[in-house]
């Protein structure tokens, strides 16, 4: 299920200010027809924090509803800190969803054991497999190597989202040593290459709004041992999410698309504030091909 890359959509806004449900279809459609392996609804990039509950509800819909047409999986953003809460959350999962990215627990920052207790008990309740969102610079809290690991051993815990700020010590070791069944996908946007040529299964991606049949041959020559061709792919993505990340995300993606005509507007709700001209028209002017 979660070899390749999986693009957490933007959440597009019409000039009224509402959700633009019928341009997020088509960003969904053309996403999977460059060649994504899957879509991530309600994650940060989708500004997940700033919808109402109804928005929500339809914008899993309508990405359900593109998932199921091409046959490929949609994982839904559930996030929270308090163990009871997010496993409500996961029973209340519509149907079309085959996973659950859910964050590590922030804020409170509790131990690696308290990290561990919070997992195993919402993979014994979830109806879907449970994606680990790992991004310590946004929970403040560190988890190891050796907590993924554990982690990752029961059957309802897929995958990890890693996005630790660059490849450490513990990427390096956990990739040694996946238990069975347990993939890691690259969440750092610029270091999805090097995280690739570890063993990484694909990557999470905000950047792979565009470029994306880049992003996906970039998965594909990797794990086709093709390291001339990689690498050079690696560095030219790793300069365009570079300029994609410019500004807070996903400021600068939502300005490229609109400036491509993907999406009608480039807002962003506040607190967010839309990209300035000079970061969109500088990351607009980075294109990356497949074959080149």
């Amino acid at each position: 299920m979660f070899t390749g890359i999986h693009v957490p959509l933007i959440t597009p806004y019409g000039p009224d200010g509402e959700v633009a449900f019928d341009a997020l279809g088509k960003l969904a459609d053309h996403v999977l027809g460059q060649g994504a392996s899957g879509l991530v609804a309600l994650g940060t990039t989708g500004e997940v924090a700033a919808l109402t509950p109804d928005e929500r509800s339809r914008v899993i819909e309508t990405c359900a509803v593109a998932c199921r047409e091409r046959g490929v999986p949609l994982t839904v953003g559930v996030a929270g800190n308090d163990t009871r809460s997010v496993g409500q959350a996961l029973k209340e999962l519509p149907g079309g969803v085959d996973a659950a990215l859910v964050t590590v627990p922030y804020f409170l920052r509790p131990s690696e054991r308290g990290v561990i207790a919070h997992f195993e008990a919402l993979a014994e309740e979830t109806p879907v497999p449970l994606v680990i969102y790992h991004i310590p610079y946004r929970t403040g809290q560190a988890v190891s190597a050796a907590t993924l690991r554990r982690l990752g051993a029961h059957p309802r815990v897929a995958a990890v989202k890693y996005a630790a700020g660059g490849v450490d010590q513990d990427a390096v070791d956990l990739l040694g040593d996946l238990p069975d069944g347990f993939d890691v996908l690259g969440g750092d946007d610029a270091f999805i290459s090097p995280l690739l040529a570890l063993g990484a299964s694909g990557g999470i991606l905000a950047s792979a709004h565009l470029a994306t049949d880049a992003f996906a041959e970039l998965v594909t020559a990797w794990h086709a041992g093709d390291v001339t061709r990689a690498r050079a792919l690696g560095h030219r993505l790793a300069r365009l999410s570079a300029a994609l990340f410019a500004e807070p995300n996903p400021t600068v993606i939502k300005g490229v698309l609109h400036a491509r005509g993907l999406i009608p507007t480039p807002d962003v709700r506040l607190p967010l504030l839309p990209a300035s001209a000079e970061s969109v028209s500088q990351a607009d002017l980075v294109t990356v091909h497949p074959g080149e």
